[in-house]
């Protein structure tokens, strides 16, 4: 078993562009095993269309997010990308028994934990902090851990979700969508360039 190789990747608004989410892409670049157990989840076009990549090559895509959330708009806004990426192949798990507040990431032998999520504002404008294990040892624990919070999660499909969701449910989930991705960021930057030095 090869020694694991750690790497502490730091961001926030004053750092340019995000060491995290440059990281992430580099891996998702030759992935062939992506599992991610994430709060909120409301990657940026460029990672979804990664993740599908992914599943183009003949790799596999799990995701484990909340069927329960304390923010409410944030699992409108993630469900608002559930058809798009159950058609691309990835496969979606709802955690049921509480809220989910799990930020792990697996690619191949690679693990990322730490505090952020898949949002824009982990991503680009809150601090965070994210260590990334080069390890298949770390990795195989990682993918135990995602195994069994499995057994607790409920397995979405694209048919069962077009059925469930009317034109008002898919309504609430695309404006929660358009304020957690347009409208959010841009009052939290001006509010962080208004600040004084």
């Amino acid at each position: 078993i090869s020694a694991p190789h750690e790497q502490l990747l730091l961001s926030g608004p004053a750092r340019g562009h995000s060491p995290i989410k440059r990281s992430l892409k580099r891996d998702l670049q030759r992935a062939h095993s992506v599992q991610i157990m994430i709060a909120y989840f409301l990657p940026s076009w460029q990672l979804r269309r990664q993740l599908a990549h992914v599943v183009q090559r003949g790799g596999r895509v799990q995701l484990i997010l909340g069927a329960k959330s304390d923010v409410l708009v944030s699992r409108l806004a993630a469900q608002s990308l559930y058809r798009r990426l159950l058609r691309a192949g990835i496969q979606i798990y709802e955690y049921q028994p509480q809220v989910l507040h799990a930020k792990l990431i697996i690619i191949d032998d690679v693990v990322y934990v730490g505090s952020a999520n898949l949002d824009p504002r982990s991503l680009n404008i809150n601090y965070e902090l994210m260590v990334r294990f080069v390890s298949g040892q770390v990795a195989e624990q990682a993918q135990g851990v995602f195994k069994r919070c499995m057994d607790h999660c409920r397995a979405v499909s694209e048919e069962q979700w077009t059925k469930e969701h009317s034109l008002w449910r898919r309504f609430k989930e695309h404006w929660a969508y358009f304020l957690l991705v347009r409208v959010d960021p841009y009052i939290a930057r001006r509010q962080w360039r208004s600040m004084p030095d």
